[in-house]
Formats: C-alpha cells, sequence, structure tokens
C-alpha cells in the first residue's frame, strides 16, 4: 500500500474558492480511490493545501488516475489557483496499527517532514517502534510515513490535537515517555506546518 501526499500551493486568498470547486467533485472522486486527509495550512507555508491518497501500488495509481480524466469526474476546475505542485509517494511505518477511515481526532493537525542522510530512515523507524504506543497516548497520529518517490529519505508524521493548548501540554510530557527516541542520527532538515481538516475529509 502506498500513500500519495499532492502538495499545491495556492494564490492567496484563493482557499475558499478552492475548496468551492473541490468539494462538490469529491464524493465521485472516493469512488474510485480512498482518501487519507485533506488539509490546509494554518501556520507554516499558508495557501497551501495537502490531499493525502491511498492506492494499492504504483500501478494501481497510475490506472486510476487516468480513469478519473477518462470519465470527466477529477481534477477539479482549479486552473489559475494552483500555482505550484509537488507529489511524493510514502509507505505507511510498519509498526502503526490499522486506523478507522473516519475518524474525529483533531481538529489540529501538526506535520513534520524530517529529511535525513542516506541509510538513516531505516534507523529512525527501529528506534520509533517501541515507542509508538507511548506517543500515541499522548495524541493520536495521522500517520507515520517514510519516502519511497519524491523528495528522498524522508520520514513525515502528522499527530492530531484538540487544540493548541493540547499540543503544548502533549510536547511537555516528550521528556518522561524518551520522546523523540534515540536512533543515533538527526535529520538535515525539518520542518512543521500546523493545519485544519477540510469539510470534507475523512479525518476530522
Amino acid at each position: 500500500m502506498i500513500h500519495e501526499f499532492r502538495t499545491y500551493d495556492l494564490k492567496p486568498g484563493s482557499l475558499a474558492q478552492y475548496y468551492s470547486n473541490t468539494a462538490p467533485m469529491m464524493q465521485k472522486r472516493l469512488e474510485y480511490s480512498p482518501l487519507v486527509g485533506y488539509f490546509h495550512t494554518e501556520i507554516g507555508p499558508l495557501n497551501r493545501v495537502l490531499h493525502i491518497w491511498e492506492y494499492e501500488d504504483l500501478n494501481e495509481r497510475s490506472a486510476i488516475r487516468s480513469q478519473v480524466i477518462e470519465d470527466g469526474i477529477w481534477p477539479p476546475p482549479n486552473k489559475g489557483i494552483v500555482e505550484n505542485q509537488q507529489v511524493d509517494i510514502f509507505y505507511q511505518a510498519p509498526f502503526l496499527p490499522k486506523f478507522e477511515r473516519n475518524r474525529t481526532i483533531g481538529p489540529l493537525f501538526e506535520l513534520r517532514m524530517y529529511r535525513y542522510p542516506v541509510g538513516a530512515v531505516a534507523k529512525v523507524l527501529d528506534a520509533w517502534a517501541p515507542k509508538i504506543e507511548a506517543r500515541m497516548n499522548l495524541a493520536q497520529p495521522v500517520g507515520i510515513w517514510y519516502s519511497e518517490i519524491g523528495g528522498a529519505n524522508q520520514l513525515a508524521h502528522m499527530w492530531a490535537y484538540e487544540s493548541f493548548e493540547h499540543r503544548t501540554e502533549a510536547r511537555k510530557q516528550f521528556a518522561s515517555i524518551g520522546w523523540p527516541p534515540d536512533s543515533g542520527v538527526s535529520p538535515v532538515a525539518m520542518q512543521n506546518m500546523l493545519m485544519l481538516a477540510a469539510d470534507f475529509s475523512p479525518i476530522q
């Protein structure tokens, strides 16, 4: 199973129009493949949306993307609104449990993206595995992923919080659970974004 991260940068002030164009087409699009979540930035690079799609593999992704275009149900009419697009393919971390498709765990979501030296991501996943239960007791993950195609040597993790205060309190407890775990390697670049979910996102 793969997750496709599609990150779009929009013209300033166009988010409401973007969602107005996209929302009516979403129900039909979901007949073709599952949506993990659909988000936009609140803090971080503004005017950015992220949609995460699930596919069995790259072959299914290619077939479905061709089919939705052929059937005329996707993409939404956002030409002129979207200024930049980036696509990354990720695998889910193997230690995560299987989650329900529809979850109300937010409404605040933090996406953290780390880039590591070549070959280091596996060490990080090994270090995180025994600590994940304690970390999940502080906040629920949307997912933890490592990159396959796009930005190489990346680790992405998204966490849901009930409020900014919840995030602050959770982070205060990191030291007590040994988070982040010591993997013996450090990221060479880090980025974080605080995001809100679109009304039609299965994760809220």
